[in-house]
């Protein structure tokens, strides 16, 4: 079995954020030594982020506290570590062409993988607002590309956890759920734990390199109405179904005003339109309960157990 010693070190990028934070207990538990790049604490950082440091701290990870713009101290913390993951939040996407600057210099690092974990943004045309998004991480793909880094890019799909708690809203009391378009198209929900779980296993993975893996197990692909009637099997109750339609979502994407114009375009791109399984995985594509038969993804029954049990608590995505 692979020693501790020789586990790649994993530097982390936005580890105090949403996703990030699963992704630090992931590498923590899997045996990594353990980095994490963050906003210094200040007498107005939240109570939360004070919280998560500490937590942090006593799981042994060591806490880099700087901002994107310090060159050197990024590049010095690089040659401590071998791999480099981003959770950056949007604000932050072409922030990263810092980290690929100071990854070039440094010269060391073994695999970036840079805040990704969505869909699989090189082949969806969505509305405007999300294109734009998604341009501002092409950008970066085509920057580490040029750069000949050593990559992964992960298409994750939806979070789960946080998409079930935007369409049920289980911690609200309410006899009515949102269907947004027919209901019909199909979406892919991953439990935020796997996600995590199973990037900590690509980043050292030879077969993942300067490839992109999708995360699309079987079990975790469902439409919302098949999400509603299952959620309504587990808690015995019925919820008036409330349709939004296309044409009415992408009328929002062209009134609303940055960047609340950008989660109404997600939506329509996920799951109005199901462009998360609009291509075919093909035999160039790596997937990953494929790439992993051994790697159980929670499905999205288990995960709506979990909701009924401990409920995750509903985040918000940070758009600007």
């Amino acid at each position: 079995m692979e020693g501790e010693n020789t586990k790649p070190k994993i530097l982390i990028f936005g580890g105090t954020g949403y996703l990030g934070k699963y992704m630090v207990k992931a590498s923590v538990s899997s045996g990594h030594k353990t980095f994490v790049y963050a906003r210094p604490v200040t007498q107005n950082s939240r109570p939360s982020k004070l919280e998560i440091h500490k937590e942090f701290q006593g799981i042994g990870v060591t806490i880099i506290e700087g901002e994107l713009d310090e060159h050197e101290k990024i590049v010095s913390i690089l040659t401590e570590v071998d791999v480099v993951i981003s959770t950056v939040a949007y604000p932050q996407f072409l922030d990263q062409l810092k980290i690929v600057h100071a990854i070039k210099v440094a010269g060391n690092i073994k695999r970036f993988l840079p805040s990704e974990f969505g869909c699989e943004e090189d082949r969806v045309r969505p509305l405007p607002p999300f294109e734009a998004y998604l341009e501002k991480k092409r950008i970066v793909r085509r920057a580490i590309e040029a750069a000949k880094i050593p990559y992964t890019f992960v298409s994750a799909n939806l979070c789960g956890a946080y998409f079930v708690n935007v369409l049920l809203r289980p911690s609200e009391s309410h006899d009515d759920v949102v269907v947004y378009g027919s209901g019909e198209a199909k979406a892919v929900f991953n439990y935020e734990e796997d996600i995590a779980k199973c990037t900590i296993k690509v980043i050292n993975d030879p077969r993942t390199c300067n490839r992109i893996v999708i995360y699309r197990p079987q079990t975790n692909i469902l439409s919302q109405l098949e999400l509603i009637s299952l959620w309504e099997q587990k808690t015995g109750r019925s919820f008036k179904r409330i349709k939004v339609s296309e044409e009415e979502l992408v009328k929002l994407s062209q009134t609303l005003s940055p960047p609340e114009d950008i989660p109404v375009s997600i939506i329509h791109s996920a799951l109005a339109k199901g462009d998360l399984m609009n291509f075919e995985i093909g035999e160039d594509d790596i997937e990953a309960s494929m790439l992993y038969p051994d790697f159980k993804f929670t499905t999205i029954d288990q995960l709506l157990d979990i909701f009924l049990i401990d409920p995750p608590k509903p985040a918000r995505t940070t758009f600007e």
